[in-house]
Parts: C-alpha cells; sequence; structure tokens
C-alpha cells in the first residue's frame, strides 16, 4: 500500500467480543510503525473497554484512534484520554448508531467514522442508507472534525460518499485482493476523478 501510494493505513483491531471476530492488536501496530514511521496510522477499535486499548494503541504509533459509543460508559473520557496521549480522537457509528450520541463530545472530537456495514466482517454491501446519514454528519459536525466512511467501498460507491461528505474512504476487500497495489492505485484514480474532491482529510 505504501509503495502504490497511501499515505493511510487503517487498523481494524478487533477482541472477540464486541464483535464476534478476533484480529490483533497494539503490537502488530507497532512492529509495523518501525517500518513506516511516515504514514498515518488510524487504528479503528471494536473492542469492549476501550480505554486502556486505545492507551496501547497509542503507545505503539497510531495516529487516530476511534471508538464505538456502545463500547464505553464513558465517551467523553475516553475521547479526552486519547487526545491527551498524543493522538487524533474519533467516535465510530454502527449503521444503527443516532449521530445525536455525538452531541454531548463534540469539542472533544476529531474525527467520526460513520460504518456503512455492521462492523465485524469483510466483503459486505455497503448500506445505501449511509449516504444521508454522512450528509447529516456533515452538516452536524464542526468542519474541522473528519468524516470516515467505512464497508463497502469500491469504485461505485466511493464517488457516491464523497458527494455526501465523506473525507477518508477505507476500502478492504476492494483493494486486497491478488494486486493490491494496481487495485489502490484504480481506487485512488476514481476518487481523484469525482466531482467532488475529498474534504476533512486527516492530515
Amino acid at each position: 500500500m505504501a509503495a502504490a501510494g497511501a499515505q493511510v493505513i487503517h487498523f481494524d483491531v478487533m477482541d472477540g467480543h464486541f464483535v464476534p471476530n478476533l484480529t490483533f492488536g497494539p503490537p502488530l501496530i507497532a512492529a509495523l510503525r518501525r517500518h513506516f514511521p511516515e504514514l498515518f496510522f488510524d487504528v479503528h477499535l471494536m473492542v469492549t473497554d476501550p480505554g486502556w486499548v486505545a492507551a496501547e494503541a497509542i503507545a505503539a504509533g497510531a495516529s487516530q484512534v476511534s471508538v464505538h459509543p456502545e463500547s464505553t460508559p464513558h465517551l467523553q473520557r475516553v475521547l479526552a484520554r486519547i487526545r491527551e496521549l498524543g493522538a487524533r480522537a474519533g467516535a465510530a457509528l454502527n449503521p444503527s448508531t443516532p449521530l445525536g450520541v455525538l452531541e454531548d463530545v463534540l469539542d472533544d472530537l476529531d474525527h467520526v467514522l460513520v460504518m456503512s456495514v455492521n462492523p465485524g466482517f469483510g466483503s459486505q454491501q455497503f448500506l445505501p442508507h449511509t449516504l444521508a446519514k454522512l450528509q447529516r454528519s456533515r452538516a452536524l459536525l464542526p468542519p474541522q472534525v473528519t468524516i470516515g466512511v467505512d464497508g463497502g467501498i469500491n469504485q461505485h460507491t466511493a464517488p457516491q460518499v464523497l458527494s455526501a461528505g465523506a473525507g477518508l474512504l477505507i476500502a478492504g476487500s476492494a483493494v486486497f485482493g491478488p494486486d493490491p497495489g494496481r487495485a489502490f492505485r484504480d481506487l485512488a484514480k476514481v476518487v481523484a476523478q469525482a466531482p467532488v474532491k475529498p474534504s476533512g482529510k486527516a492530515p
């Protein structure tokens, strides 16, 4: 991905509890950070009790950490702690999670990750109602808060989510196939040619 031109790498950390699957944790992030000091590491925590995992992920080299409001009774505290530790703080919204959960933490947010599939599994179909949710998110959030979208992103859906207000597009199965580098470049070309350019991109 780095050789193909990617500047942001997205990590899905799953604990087998908040979501069914179990993936990896901070040690893998740390191992890759040693090889790629220049990349922006965007870490999505699909874990129960994310506070301590967030701290470990930041120590390992995370640039941005997003947590699910349902995973902690103290969302504001976790977001504030992520910032204190030197990373950008994000909230990840499941397809059925209302935007209202963000109203009292707007001052603690740097990023919102809008899930366009239910988290935990790859190769799912993009949920069309995500487009309206992205539009409402952009209207609610301060302009400095970036918006990412995760799930079912491909050459067809990428222009749609850009038009709806997304600034960071996370692609999994559309890229990681027989030739990931070529797939990434093809998707990046579609994004570059889209009528609406990415807004609120991660630094």
